[in-house]
Order: structure tokens, then sequence, then C-alpha cells
């Protein structure tokens, strides 16, 4: 086999490899000597057909698969001479040849993984911004869990219906005095000012009696989830089976107690540590994001095209399916469009990170261990149905991409509580809302990488972004991080990045109502 290099800019390599057809040919008769023995043909016993006859009958099929295994070998003898570390998997293409008495010859262009330079990490310097949960704050949650938890009794037989009441009802849709499928409905009940049905129909419930009859007149939304309903006007005949009063659930001790726990105090005291834990959580993001933000500023090396086209194409497949929802979809793409180059800004500043957290992991004898694996691939498990567990673990075990998908979260963890040990912190104690308006201003604005790679480099835990930072994110129009602009407020480059971020978030399940009967079907739910 002859090997000779093509190619050699940067992170970019080509070879061409020759492979002597004497070789390949050798291939084929070592596999012949293998199958033989167990070919069958009519007239000939077991095992004694002629070799000629073999050669003919299974020749193409054995020649390809002699030419598979002579490129695979070829590749991974050129990867250990040269010492290579791929950034992606290599383009490998036979070029000519790969018939009987010819020789083949093979190209192989790849992107290597760079030269990171030493990590500069003794002289990183944090501030730690902590938050001492406040009682009111404790209040507060025990009065949501309550509203929460509250239920309803029938209410007088002359009440009428206000804001808060739940009523139960049947109703049966029609659009131009048609019925439409998924219209009626019979025993729905619904809390007046929920908001869970369309727009409308909730309010024209005020007033309502129990045994009365109603109608109702709503227009569908534009982005209803039903095609033929968007923005048609319907006309619904409601009859009011029952009207209940909220029956408010206080939080002291008989509430506690119905909970399961010994009284308000307990209660108290696992809302209190909840809090905190999600105070912490918030200290770390702060820190966390102050870290890659001194981390990039100290680091700049060259990154493979190819892993940050990867990252660039992850980001922008989310954004074009929000994009997609939003009012006017082609407005926003054009506007995504705009901002394209500062997205890859972005994707090629997380793929650095990646990296360089890899290679500070690697150097410092980080490692997620086996029974870390495998607990993570447990709790992945949980979310598929018991029967599709099994196969979801046998997947992750086979598949080195889906483990390192796993993997990423947990081993970025670590390097970054291995870089907070060696940083100096300095603490600073801080309201809720300065530690959250400090988040904002960085929302997104520090993110590491989350290109997939198993290079040790580590996907980013998601964050629901905040009210503040997805209006900001609708509102952006240039990025901080793209050196060529003038640099937009800090605020607008945040925004973007962390828009960027949710490339892999998953929608939240809305919460229903608690003890509350189950509704019916109906097209008069909101999408």
């Amino acid at each position: 086999m002859q090997t000779v290099e093509t190619l050699n800019e940067g992170l970019k390599r080509a070879f061409k490899i020759t492979i002597p057809a004497k070789d390949i040919d050798a291939r084929v008769d070592q596999e012949l000597k293998t199958v033989a023995p167990r070919i069958r043909m009519p007239g000939f016993r077991p095992g004694k057909v002629p070799a000629n006859l073999v050669r003919k009958m299974h020749g193409p099929a054995l020649q390809q698969e002699a030419l598979n295994s002579a490129i695979q070998e070829g590749v991974q003898k050129l990867m250990a001479d040269e010492k290579l570390r791929p950034a992606m998997q290599p383009a490998v293409e036979l070029k000519e040849g790969g018939e009987p008495g010819k020789d083949a010859v093979v190209t192989v262009e790849l992107e290597t993984l760079p030269d990171v330079p030493e990590p500069k990490i003794d002289a990183l310097e944090l501030e730690r911004l902590t938050v001492e949960p406040e009682e009111a704050a404790v209040d507060k949650a025990l009065e949501q869990l309550a509203q929460g938890q509250k239920s309803f009794d029938p209410a007088p037989a002359k009440h009428k219906a206000e804001k808060g009441d739940l009523v139960i009802m049947d109703f049966e849709g029609k659009v131009d005095g048609e019925p439409f499928e998924g219209g009626k409905g019979e025993g729905m009940s619904i809390e007046i000012g929920s908001g869970r049905l369309i727009p409308g129909f909730e309010d024209q419930l005020i007033g309502a009696k129990a045994n009365e009859q109603r109608t109702v007149n709503v227009t569908f939304p534009e982005d209803y989830n039903v095609d033929y309903l968007k923005g048609k006007t319907a006309t619904f005949d409601v009859t009011i089976n029952e009207v209940q009063t909220p029956r408010e659930a206080k939080p002291d001790d008989e509430f506690a107690k119905a909970m399961g726990l010994e009284g308000i105090d307990q209660l108290r005291g696992l809302i209190k540590g909840q809090i905190e834990q999600e105070l912490n959580g918030l200290t770390r993001t702060h820190m966390k994001r102050k870290l890659l933000d001194q981390l990039a500023a100290d680091h700049d090396f060259p990154v493979p095209p190819s892993m940050v086209e990867a990252e660039f194409n992850q980001i922008w497949r989310q954004l074009e399916h929000e994009a997609s929802h939003e009012a006017d979809p082609k407005a926003a793409l054009a506007e995504m469009e705009k901002e394209k180059d500062d997205y890859h800004a972005i994707a090629e500043r997380r793929v650095r990170l990646g990296l360089l957290l890899s290679e500070i992991g690697q150097k410092n004898g980080i490692e997620v261990t086996n029974q870390e694996m495998n607990q993570l691939i447990m709790q992945a498990a949980q979310q598929y149905k018991p029967a599709d567990r099994e196969k979801f673990v046998q997947y992750v075990r086979q598949e080195p991409m889906a483990a390192a998908q796993l993997r990423a979260p947990l081993f970025e963890d670590k390097v970054v509580d291995f870089l907070f040990s060696k940083a100096e912190i300095t603490d600073r104690t801080v309201t809720r809302d300065v530690l959250e308006h400090e988040i904002e201003a960085e929302e997104g604005h520090v993110h590491g990488p989350e290109c997939g790679h198993d290079h040790g480099e580590a996907k980013p835990v998601k964050k629901a972004a905040t009210k503040k930072g997805k209006a900001e994110a609708a509102k952006e129009t240039k990025a901080e991080e793209k050196p060529a602009k003038k640099a937009a407020p800090k605020k607008a480059a945040a925004a973007k990045e962390a828009k960027a971020e949710k490339a892999d978030d998953k929608p939240a399940a809305k919460k229903a109502p608690a003890k509350k009967p189950a509704a019916k079907k109906a097209a008069a739910k909101k999408a």
C-alpha cells in the first residue's frame, strides 16, 4: 500500500492511498478458501464445489467485501502512522480501480483537531453572588402551593358563575351552521379565567347558572392547531350542568398533614430547602458563565470548520423551527438571514470552548466513570415507556455519539468544578433580583460547547430563558461577538446567544389544574 499526502493546509489534510491489486486478490482468495467448504451446489458433495465455480457465483460479492476491508484497514493505518486526530468522520472515496486485477486508488480528506495551547487556568478570578432565602419567598411559595391544591364545592342553585368558579358543561360547536369534528363534548369542566379555552369563550360563561343554556360566539385564532378552523367564526350551544365555587386551601398544619407531613413547620423547611437549591443553581450559573467568558477571552486557536458548521446547523435548524411558529414566518426567517454570520461566530466560540474544556479535563485526569455513565443511561431511559427502555439502553451502549451526548454535561460540570477549585473566588451577598438581573444581562453569552462530538467537550445544561431574555431575543438585530461589526449592546448579543442555546431544548409540558374533573376532547380547547 502506498500513501501520498496531497494537502496540508491548517487543519485540513488530504491523502491518496493506492492499494495494489495483488493485495485485494489475495483477500479474495483467502475468503474463497473460507466460504468454499460451506457452499452447496446440485451435483457436488458439500464442500467439494470447484473453486472456479465458487468464484463465478460469489466472486463480485467477495471482490467488493475484500475491497471494502482493504480500504478500511488502509485508512486506519493512515490514521495511526500519521497520528491523525479527525475532527469529524473522514471523507473516503474510491477514485480508480476496484475491479479484479486493478489497483484501487482511494482519496481521504479530513480536518484534524487542533493542538490546543496550554490552558491558562492559574489566574482565574471569579465573584460568587449569593442570596439568602427570604421568609417572604417561603410564604409566597406556600400560598402558591395551596392555590394549586384548591378544590371546589357545589354552588347554591341561584349562584351566578364568576371568574375563578368551575363550570361543568355540555356543548356543541358549529361553523357556518354545520357541526364540525371534535366540536362536541359532555361533562367538560373549566375554571373561568384559566385561559384553557379559545379567547372569549370563558368570558361568556360569566353570569351563567346551573341548568342554563347559552350561546357562545367565538373566532378561532389564526394559529389554531386545526387548519380548517383557523380564523373561522364559530357558535357553541352550551348547557351549564353545574357551577362550583372554589374552596381555598390554607397553608396550615392541617394542609401540611394532608400532604403526609408532620405539620406546617416541616413543610416550610422543605420549601425553604428547595428555594436554597434554586438560588444555589442561579449562583452557579452566573459563576460558570463568567468563568467561560474568561476562558474564551484568554484562548484563541483555530477550530475545525466542519465542527463549527455542524454546531451552526444544529442552532440554525432550531431557529428555523421557531421562526415557522411566528406570526409572520417569512419575516422572521428574513431577519434570521441578516444575522447568519453572528450565529456562525457563536457556533465557533462554542466549539473552541468545547475543545478547551476537553483539553483541561484530559490534562487533569477528569473523567466520567463507568458507574456514573450507567446512572446517566438509566436516568435518561426513564423518559421512555417501560417496553422501550431496554432498547434505549442498548442503543446508547452501541452508539458512541449517543453515549457522548449523555456524558458531555456531566463531564463539563466536573471540569467547571475543577476550575472553580483553582480560581480565586470572592463572595458578595445580593438580592435575588440583582442575581437574576446579572444572569439576564449575560443570558446565553458565555455558554460553552454543544457540538455533540466525542472529544470530551461538554454540552451545557439547558435553562429556560427568562421572559425578559425572550423579549430581548425577539428584538435582536446585531451580535456583540462578531468582530467585524460594531459591537452591539451587551444584552443584545447575550439574548441572541440565549436564543441559539435553545437548539436542543424541549418544550415544557403544560401543567393541568389540580383536583379537577378531566376535560373531554373538544375543539374549543386552545392549541
